[in-house]
């Protein structure tokens, strides 16, 4: 039914039109994506600043390709979060002592790095428009790709999260370890 003949029964309806609508694909097809990371640590405070922050994805069929890339930009962000600056502090009776956002560091736009984008379709055969899902990749890369850019700046690996300017004093102080071994 075309729009214009939607429109005629509007008033006539007594409420909204609602249209629905669904696609069964046969094979979702895997979906990739790669993330750069390039910082500058301060070895006086163990301060992380990322400088340069590039995602690739592979979308599919990217219908709107500035809305992918926003999806991109926005869904790296709570990753680089917990990688560098979420923390959670627990008591001996399992309370969380941050549970607010005023006791929780988060980012802000100040804090983030710009997020280049690379989109690279690769038409899904496996869906009829040829799509792959972009929102769930991007929870994974960003934590691997600031804790290989920080080990690569300072020859140290942090294993644990987030790598706050304090774990990462910790670890200076420690010394070097053989990162190829980890």
């Amino acid at each position: 039914m075309a729009f214009k003949e939607i429109a005629r029964q509007l008033n006539g309806t007594g409420g909204p039109i609602v249209g629905r609508g669904t696609a069964n694909p046969i094979g979702i097809g895997n979906t990739f994506g790669l993330h750069v990371v390039d910082v500058e640590v301060d070895p006086e405070t163990g301060e992380v600043d990322i400088i340069r922050y590039t995602a690739l994805q592979d979308a599919g069929k990217a219908i709107h390709p500035s809305y992918v890339e926003g999806q991109i930009q926005v869904g790296a962000i709570p990753s680089v979060s917990w990688a560098l600056n979420e923390e959670y502090f627990v008591d001996n009776d399992g309370l969380m002592l941050n549970s607010s956002f005023l006791d929780c560091r988060m980012p802000t736009s100040l804090d983030l790095p710009m997020i280049d984008t690379v989109v690279v379709e690769a038409a899904n055969d496996g869906h009829p428009f040829g799509v792959r899902g972009v929102g769930e990749v991007l929870l994974v890369p960003p934590i691997a790709a600031v804790a290989n850019a920080i080990s690569h700046a300072i020859g140290i690996r942090a294993n644990s999260l987030p790598m706050t300017p304090t774990t990462i004093l910790e670890k200076l102080w420690e010394g070097p370890n053989d990162i190829s071994q980890q």
